[in-house]
């Protein structure tokens, strides 16, 4: 089985690549069949917790590293 991946995008979202199932806070588990999301990271996202691009007209800054 692959492995995923999680990239932590500059002022962006987090871009998950690879097989993931996501849960949400009440277990519920949603499998994703495309070979990369893009998870919102400035909370403005219309279609949450996919990103929508929101971050780039809200102001939302991050340069995290790991």
């Amino acid at each position: 089985m692959s492995e995923a991946k999680i990239r932590i995008r500059d002022n962006g979202p987090f871009l998950v690549e690879g097989p993931v199932t996501l849960e949400d806070a009440e277990g519920n588990t949603y499998t994703i069949d495309k070979p990369a999301i893009a998870l919102c990271r400035c909370g403005q996202s219309a279609n949450r917790p996919f990103c929508d691009g929101a971050h780039k007209g809200c102001g939302f800054e991050s340069n995290e590293r790991a």
